[in-house]
């Protein structure tokens, strides 16, 4: 840890100016007609989490738009979705109870930002609710919502992230496959399988 770090959160208040009306003002406890519909116009979201030990987690999950379910005004549920099966954001969820969600809509600087109260549901009638993505879920996230706010737009603003003509080339950065080859560092283990593991789990990615 840096020996310049900022100590505390007075020394932290004392390098910026305090927040604004609007800033202090735009959290909520419960999601109203504009943020359902943020939701339910989503394909992208990010989860935050974190364990018991404080070691932190954050994931992206998609799916069709509106695959989150707003069950009521205090409540969401994401389903599971087939992954690596890891488990790593149900782990830490189940050990602490607690997420955060950042909503995303492609091509739109719009994002929605909720925490709160979170644990995992293998309910059978919760899980007929959801909309699967992929195969039916085996369990779901279900986060009652202390703060929902939407974040300013800047970050996308600033990003150019919807703006094709400013995207990094292909062959500009790593691809997963040497991603995962340069981290593995296993013996006897080639670019080509990687990419051919990778091609099956996309053809099979509802297994």
């Amino acid at each position: 840890m840096s020996a310049t770090a900022v100590r505390s959160t007075d020394g932290l208040r004392a390098l910026y100016e305090h927040p604004g009306e609007m800033a202090r003002r735009k959290a909520v406890d419960r999601i109203h007609e504009a943020a359902r519909a943020v939701i339910g116009r989503s394909s992208l979201v990010f989860v935050a989490s974190a364990g018991a030990d404080g070691t932190c987690d954050v994931t992206p999950r998609g799916g069709p738009p509106g695959f989150v379910a707003v069950l009521d005004e205090f409540t969401l549920a994401l389903p599971d979705a087939t992954g690596n099966k890891r488990l790593d954001t149900a782990h830490n969820i189940v050990e602490t109870g607690r997420a955060g969600l950042i909503f995303v809509i492609p091509g739109r600087t719009t994002t929605l930002r909720v925490n709160g109260r979170a644990c995992v549901s293998a309910d059978p009638q919760l899980l007929e609710q959801l909309t699967p993505v992929g195969k039916p879920p085996r369990s779901a996230i279900v986060v009652e919502v202390e703060e929902a706010y939407q974040h300013c737009p800047k970050a996308f603003l600033r990003s150019n992230a919807w703006q094709p003509e400013q995207w990094v080339a292909e062959d500009a950065v790593p691809s997963s496959a040497e991603i995962t080859l340069s981290h593995l560092d296993l013996p006897g283990l080639t670019i080509e399988e990687i990419r051919r593991q990778e091609r099956e789990s996309l053809l099979h990615r509802y297994a």
